[in-house]
């Protein structure tokens, strides 16, 4: 490497003004708490519990969702190419699909606990955004480098992410858009899987992203929710055992997967927790059987113990306003 390429360039100074440098990436710890609050909602039934502790974890999650989107909805509106520049670099790609999901997360929370009519329209919401998302990435991938065009774990956040958008659109009553939205993010999913399988197997994976990881896990989780949902139990059963043994794996291999040290890519492990929860929660209400049913509770009571201290810990950052130096997020 040249003498010239090894010096640090300067933080540039961030302006005056509110959100001028909301970091995507706490959007990650925000997508697995809106999980789990889903999660729980699903859950109540299956443990008898009262149904004021899933709607008062709802509605806690909820608003700090729409303030974060919010915040982050205010830096776009100053400088529109703002998510260019965040797309480029992990952080912001990872944190930028994760909010878009975390829309389709408060659509499908919000027709279930408010109205189905505003429901709808975050889910519309989230379809538009995501398109301007996907449109964005593919222009900054084709002119970017060739190593960016790499596969990585963030690409089923926006890629596979449609499985998310399917299931709010069942939870709302449009069964056809959510079968028609399926069919991508399966097949999305499935092609990230295999490319990622020899670059697992060969590459070497840096410490600090190895968290990152979960997410393959995670998209395996939404799958088996995602074919609970559309009726399809046998698949769906299958996927949920899948989900499960890399929980195991990631709890086993917890040491690993962690010596990075804490960082807002935590919540790609708090997902996969949070979704496979869920899909317990799911196969449980397709066929009650009490295995299910304690697998589930278990699977739930994981999940909170983790997604809750690493959502705390992630906004914390960003209150603190360490996140946004350390994510390198853009500044509008």
């Amino acid at each position: 490497m040249s003498r010239d390429r090894l010096h640090f360039a300067m933080p540039r100074p961030v302006p005056q003004g509110r959100f001028r440098r909301v970091p995507p990436v706490m959007f990650l710890s925000l997508l697995a708490a809106l999980e789990l609050s889903l999660a729980w909602a699903g859950g109540v039934r299956a443990f008898a519990l009262p149904a004021g502790l899933a709607q008062l974890l709802g509605g806690m999650v909820t608003a700090l969702a729409a303030f974060a989107l919010f915040a982050y909805a205010c830096k776009l509106a100053r400088r529109p190419a703002v998510l260019a520049e965040e797309v480029a670099i992990l952080p912001g790609r990872t944190g930028v699909a994760a909010g878009v999901l975390c829309l389709y997360l408060l659509a499908a929370l919000v027709g279930a606990m408010m109205n189905r009519g505003a429901g709808l329209v975050l889910l519309c919401l989230g379809l538009l955004c995501h398109a301007v998302l996907l449109a964005t990435l593919a222009r900054v991938l084709r002119e970017g480098p060739a190593e960016r065009r790499q596969v990585s774990p963030d690409w089923h956040l926006s890629l596979a992410g449609l499985a998310v958008a399917s299931r709010a659109a069942l939870a709302l009553g449009w069964p056809i858009l959510a079968g028609a939205l399926a069919l991508p993010a399966i097949l999305a999913a499935l092609a990230i899987w295999v490319l990622s399988l020899r670059q697992i197997l060969t590459a070497r994976v840096p410490a600090p992203l190895r968290v990152l990881l979960a997410l393959h896990s995670a998209s395996v989780a939404a799958m088996a929710i995602l074919a609970l949902g559309l009726g399809w139990t046998g698949a769906g059963t299958l996927l949920a055992w899948a989900a499960l043994g890399s929980v195991l794996a990631m709890v086993f291999g917890a040491r690993w997967l962690l010596a990075g040290g804490f960082s807002a890519f935590w919540g790609a492990p708090a997902l996969a927790l949070a979704l496979t929860a869920s899909a317990w929660v799911a196969l449980w209400t397709a066929q009650p059987t009490e295995p299910h049913r304690v697998i589930a509770g278990l699977l739930l009571a994981l999940a909170t113990l983790v997604v809750l201290p690493v959502f705390v810990m992630v906004l914390r950052e960003w209150m603190q306003n360490r996140l946004p130096a350390r994510s390198n997020a853009a500044i509008a």
